[in-house]
């Protein structure tokens, strides 16, 4: 099957996902991704058109397979509007847990309830009910709701007040890890990287993009 990605012509197999349709092709990874040997989650965030359809929607290229017709690109990453400054050792308190959510993410309260980062999330949470909770001081609930966050960071972009729902979302499970057992599945794959079992290939393919000038 035929579709466009990134203004190229791509013959790919069915069954491929778009990332390895990309990489088949030949073309080289602009972005670190992380389930190609190098970089992290989130970074194949792509637009998506199918055929026959007006609007295009989000997605993530390495989990949407290739489709007759489609129209996709990659888009480039979305910073937060300004550094979230925390330090993880004051997280020790459950009491303090609204006032240092409202410190460190005060536009949390000012949501404007317009849906805009659910749309955009390629993972389907519920990006919204996870700010309301935050801002609530409800932080183990929001944490929970974000626990498949992969920061891709388009609900960064869609999010009109600049509320940067990812990081926030990313502090609140911190928040619950502070205050928390650590998971066991985080404590194997630390104990994994420290023994060398999950190695990082600085030199896989895509891992040293050319700087934009």
């Amino acid at each position: 099957m035929s579709f466009i990605f990134d203004g190229h012509a791509i013959a790919a197999t069915a069954g491929l996902s778009l990332l390895q349709a990309w990489s088949a092709a030949g073309l080289p990874l602009t972005e670190n991704v992380g389930c190609m040997g190098q970089g992290v989650c989130g970074a194949c965030r792509v637009l998506v058109r199918r055929a026959g359809e007006r609007l295009a929607g989000t997605a993530l290229a390495c989990e949407t397979q290739v489709e007759e017709g489609m129209q996709v690109a990659f888009v480039d990453h979305f910073p937060a509007d300004r550094p979230h400054a925390y330090d993880l050792r004051t997280l020790t308190d459950s009491w303090t847990a609204l006032d240092q959510i409202d410190a460190v993410f005060p536009e949390a309260k000012h949501c404007r309830h317009c849906g805009g980062c659910d749309r955009a999330c390629p993972k389907g949470i519920e990006v919204q009910r996870m700010v309301n909770l935050a801002a609530g001081g409800h932080a183990f609930a929001a944490a929970e709701l974000f626990d498949h966050c992969v920061l891709c960071n388009l609900c960064v972009a869609a999010c009109p007040e600049h509320i940067d729902p990812a990081h926030l979302g990313q502090f609140v499970r911190r928040m619950n890890a502070a205050l928390t057992l650590r998971p066991v599945d985080l404590i194997m794959r630390l104990r994994e990287i420290e023994e060398g079992r999950q190695p990082v290939d600085p030199d896989a393919p895509g891992a040293n993009p050319p700087v934009r000038t």
